[in-house]
């Protein structure tokens, strides 16, 4: 018999796996699709030779997961590449504000009525960003926190709205750039703890940038697989699991899955019918003949560009998606250029690109149009850069990835008391009504994004069972 079953080979499954079989228990990893990756994937969607992400690009959170961190995975083939800027955030003047590894010049690029605002913001959480990060991703507690002072600090400022802390700032170029920040969530900027997600996302950028990894997202996944398989445990993929009988005998099951995919697998009942599932995406993956034609400097050389021409734009855009049930007209979007930093991903000259806005979950129009309209207001001529495109809306990324149910890419709605205390209102959010059930998707704390923590905080859940039940 197995100590551990983990179901779906996504980075958390994968992370979950991987700190049990470091502790010596026998684990083994069964995942539906042909590949391991979940939200971690990188294919060719468009051409041959275009190495494109089917979801995630971008690492800010994967680069200082205190999981990840904590693994010799670069032994395994991950290599962070760094953008000369983590993001930047156009305006229609032909300026740019910019998220960048400098504190400094991040505040510079709001205009001098609003550097101090940011630098008094940002600059007192930096030196302990490394035990905030690891208590932040740890809650509810896991473990004790290290640093309760700094973590109760962050916690004043970050818990209220965005909207609130955006109060800050006089002019709209930081609140701009500091809303695109929060739209990471897909959650109107006026829910609560929506303040700590755009700081966090600014933290992470100035600890260790928002780096890409040679050769695509995949890389990730592959790496986690091929340290889990050196520590003894093993990956099935092509296996599709419908119910507990379609797996070997284990002390413990772990879901890297939905709260409702567990449910129905494990015969769960009702105990998640109270899971609100959110707004979803629309995205476009490119194959380009040539570089996006931005019309500011500072987008040419960023990893990540953010296209939101004002807070208020931004504000409406999340709110249609989310709360009204329509495609906004104009679109925020978060755009990813993966070969300014690794020319592998495209054959020699070419360039791969991709541009997601948010739609209402289950939504199945096509927002192409608005989304090349909002691309050519900040790079005229970008669709003549077009060879080919691949769309996805929520049915296609519901298909391509089961735990985005509706299209939701968070696998679950981050606003409100959701977003911190999820799949349910408890102190155990890893435990199942099931003693030998956990889960350990992103639909549990500390949430969306390829960070593999909710597989780390949910195997210690497990081992701690497993070691009082011998």
């Amino acid at each position: 018999m197995l100590d551990a079953v983990v179901v779906g080979a996504g980075p958390n499954g994968l992370t979950a796996a991987v700190e049990l079989a470091r502790r010596g228990f026998s684990v083994a990893v069964f995942e539906a699709k042909g590949t391991v990756g979940g939200g971690a994937r990188t294919e060719e969607l468009t051409l041959p030779g275009f190495r494109h992400d089917p979801c995630s690009a971008a690492h800010p959170l994967g680069i200082n997961s205190p999981a990840f961190r904590g693994m010799p995975l670069e032994r395994y083939g991950l290599e962070w590449l760094q953008p000369s800027l983590p993001m930047a955030h156009p305006f229609p003047d032909g300026t740019a504000a910019v998220l960048s590894r400098s504190v400094a010049e991040t505040a510079a690029s709001f205009g001098p009525r609003d550097a101090g605002a940011y630098r008094r913001l940002i600059e007192p959480f930096l030196p302990k960003w490394d035990t905030l990060v690891r208590d932040f991703m740890s809650l509810p507690m896991s473990s004790l926190p290290r640093d309760p002072v700094t973590l109760a600090r962050f916690g004043l400022a970050g818990l209220p709205p965005s909207t609130w802390l955006m109060r800050r700032f006089r002019d709209d170029r930081a609140r701009a750039l500091f809303a695109g920040l929060v739209a990471h969530v897909i959650a109107p900027l006026g829910g609560i703890v929506t303040g700590g997600v755009g700081m966090v996302f600014a933290l992470a950028a100035h600890a260790r940038g928002w780096p890409l990894p040679r050769g695509g997202s995949q890389s990730i996944s592959d790496a986690l697989a091929a340290y889990l398989k050196d520590l003894g445990g093993s990956v099935h993929t092509d296996y599709e699991v419908k119910r507990l009988d379609d797996l070997p005998p284990a002390r413990a099951y772990v879901f890297d899955t939905s709260p409702t995919a567990l449910a129905r697998i494990a015969g769960l009942g009702r105990a998640y019918e109270g899971y609100r599932y959110g707004a979803s995406a629309f995205k476009i993956d490119y194959a380009l003949d040539g570089p996006v034609p931005w019309t500011a400097e500072e987008p040419r050389t960023a990893g990540t560009v953010h296209i939101g021409p004002s807070s208020k734009e931004i504000g409406t855009a999340l709110r249609a998606a989310s709360r009204e049930g329509r495609a906004p007209d104009a679109p925020f979007l978060i755009t990813v250029q993966p070969s300014v930093v690794d020319p592998s991903r495209a054959p020699r000259g070419k360039h791969v690109f991709w541009a997601y806005g948010h739609v209402p979950n289950g939504w199945q129009g096509d927002l192409t149009d608005a989304i090349e309209r909002q691309l050519e207001r900040f790079a005229p001529g970008f669709r003549d850069r077009v060879i080919a495109r691949a769309t996805a809306g929520p049915p296609e990324l519901a298909a391509h990835n089961a735990n985005y149910v509706g299209g939701d890419i968070a696998c679950g709605a981050a606003s409100g008391l959701q977003l911190m205390l999820r799949p349910k209102l408890t102190l155990f959010p890893y435990s199942t009504p099931h003693p030998a059930v956990f889960i350990c998707s992103s639909a549990t704390p500390p949430g969306p994004g390829v960070h593999g923590m909710s597989g780390h905080n949910a195997a210690k859940a497990v081992w701690r069972m497993l070691r009082s039940n011998p």
